[in-house]
């Protein structure tokens, strides 16, 4: 387990990470060979990159994502991030960013209607 400040320290890092994929996702179709570098170069912050995410089950993102202490909001977030990737792009992320959800909503133990919103909405596409 991480003391106070390293947490606070690897809190900021992911949430910079994020803020940056999120930046480089939302930007107008399609991708540029140069975007997806500098996508995958955000994605080595987690030790991933795009096959990865491809490859991976669903629960081992979970395990990594949880392992690289991400907190309950910035899954979310990655889930938001994958949603949108897929959108444009030849991925479909859509049932990790689902599994994602599901499990925030499952393990925090808090109901959050957003959350359950974006479940709804995954489940009837």
């Amino acid at each position: 387990m991480l003391n106070k400040g390293l947490r606070d320290e690897e809190k900021i890092r992911i949430d910079n990470v994020l803020k940056t994929l999120r930046t480089l996702i939302f930007v107008p179709y399609p991708l540029s060979h140069l975007q997806k570098s500098d996508i995958e170069n955000q994605l080595k912050e987690f030790g991933l990159n795009i096959q990865t995410l491809i490859d991976y089950s669903n629960e081992e993102l979970i395990t990594l994502l949880t392992r690289l202490h991400f907190d309950w909001e910035q899954l979310e977030q990655f889930g938001d991030i994958l949603i949108e990737f897929s959108k444009e792009e030849n991925y479909n992320f859509k049932d990790k960013a689902l599994a994602l959800y599901q499990y925030i909503q499952q393990e925090s133990k808090v109901f959050s209607f957003g959350i359950n919103a974006k479940i709804a909405s995954l489940k009837n596409k």
